[in-house]
């Protein structure tokens, strides 16, 4: 493929964001409340449409149903300029559809289907002929597709360092307690790696910053970036290790979709050839404009936003 910057990889659905919602929802037989919308979700969607966005030419790999989901996820890859040709259509597949339960102040919690897309996809459905002449691979995120593991990540990722990709990726908290070991060979083709706090504790066994990256450099990984929400991120490789402090003065409406914005920032910053520390300071701002918005793509519009919010905090 030609003209190709990022292949995201991984899961594309549609997230329904219910908004606020508290536990007294239970309590009652009906329940108005501010918002519910219907938006794209899924983290390579999400990554593959705020790169896009940004200025750097995107392509999705991941598997959908044919149905009325799946193809309002083809639509937007066309409304937004995804290269979608590497998308499997998969007949007797819902696609996932995942509910947001967005607490007043931003937090959420998602209620899958466990035998939508989300869990049915395997690692025969991600078509590995987009990389050649390609960038970079973001896989987004560990975890999230439960089928893919990570065995089967490990010869994706051999063929992706093989083409000459540099390789970003994600993750989420395990959904079958799955351990650091089981990624470990997939670990070290990783060049960047965006865990936030709550799932690098519990993926690493540490609480301390230091030691947490450590167990991720000690598995190959080349550079840990720590997103630890509200304060920003924390980032260490063998060579540098700095903090870099959150855009404060902003209320955060719905954090769905945050670190999908994070990590494109973070990947647009690196293409362009920004400093690793820049490339922090520019996932924090892409992180921190999403939030302000209901939905994982609704906040981060064009490049120049993103700029205008780089500068006036970070120069």
């Amino acid at each position: 493929m030609q003209g190709i910057d990022v292949v995201c990889m991984g899961a594309a659905i549609v997230d329904i964001p219910l908004q606020p919602v508290t536990p007294a929802v239970f309590e009652n037989d009906s329940n108005p409340i501010d918002q519910i919308s219907m938006t794209i979700g899924g983290d390579a969607i999400n990554e593959a449409t705020i790169i896009n966005r940004l200025g750097h030419k995107t392509a999705l790999v991941a598997m959908v149903g044919n149905d009325g989901a799946g193809a309002h996820v083809l639509n937007h890859c066309d409304a937004e300029g995804i290269d979608r040709t590497f998308i499997k259509v998969k007949d007797g597949i819902n696609t996932s559809i995942n509910i947001g339960l967005v607490q007043p102040g931003g937090e959420r919690t998602f209620i899958t289907n466990r035998n939508g897309s989300l869990w049915k996809t395997e690692a025969e459905d991600f078509d590995l002929d987009v990389l050649a002449g390609s960038k970079l691979l973001s896989y987004a995120s560990f975890f999230n597709n439960p089928l893919v593991t990570g065995e089967k990540l490990v010869p994706i990722f051999k063929k992706a360092k093989e083409q000459g990709l540099i390789i970003c990726a994600d993750m989420i908290i395990p959904r079958l307690g799955e351990t650091l070991e089981d990624i470990r060979e997939a670990l070290s083709y990783v060049d960047y790696f965006f865990p936030n706090r709550d799932e690098a504790v519990g993926l690493a066994g540490v609480e301390d910053l230091d030691e947490i990256a450590d167990a991720f450099l000690a598995c190959g990984v080349g550079t840990v970036i720590v997103k630890t929400g509200s304060k920003g991120c924390f980032v260490k490789n063998s060579e540098q290790r700095f903090s870099v402090d959150a855009i404060h003065g902003a209320d955060a409406i719905d954090t769905i979709g945050a670190g999908d914005n994070f990590a494109s920032g973070f990947i647009t910053a690196l293409l362009d050839g920004k400093s690793l520390e820049q490339c922090a300071q520019f996932a924090n701002t892409t992180a921190n404009l999403s939030v302000r918005s209901v939905g994982s793509t609704t906040g981060v519009r064009c490049r120049e936003q993103v700029e205008r919010e780089f500068a006036r905090a970070y120069a």
